[in-house]
């Protein structure tokens, strides 16, 4: 069963955050890739899209690839200076970032480090019920005032 929150906010008309709790299967990074897209675009962030969405591809892949169970959430929220975007899941196991481009584990994070102005991890806090670890990443937006280079 998915579950979404779009909280309500001023002069968007999307709210400053979207979650969803679910199995990822196959086709699940082309359908939030979209979303993203979309959340992005209402925002007056599209110039994050291509790399925000590589680097939700990435770690929705890892969930995929790694994690037993594919169960997964996924956050976008807005802040004031670009987008962060959270995916958690229910590994326990450290995320591998790998610099060998021959190592078959490991080149995803590579590439979100490359595309993204931040990211990082963290382990859930100990709970009987819950385990699991979430990755994250930020997007900083342009501001207006910054130089463009065509």
């Amino acid at each position: 069963m998915n579950h979404v929150t779009d909280l309500e906010d001023s002069g968007s008309p999307l709210g400053p955050r979207y979650g969803m709790n679910f199995t990822l299967g196959e086709h699940s990074a082309r359908h939030l890739r979209c979303i993203l897209r979309t959340y992005l675009n209402a925002w007056g962030m599209s110039d994050l899209a291509d790399s925000a969405t590589l680097a939700l591809t990435e770690l929705v892949s890892n969930v995929v690839r790694h994690v037993p169970d594919r169960r997964a959430g996924v956050l976008i929220m807005r802040r004031d200076n670009g987008v962060l975007v959270e995916v958690t899941d229910t590994d326990p196991r450290d995320p591998e970032l790998s610099t060998a481009v021959d190592e078959e584990r490991g080149r995803g994070l590579m590439l979100v480090d490359a595309v993204t102005d931040h990211w990082g991890w963290y382990r859930l806090p100990s709970h009987p019920t819950r385990i699991g670890k979430t990755v994250w990443f930020h997007c900083t937006a342009k501001n207006d005032h910054d130089e463009r280079v065509v």
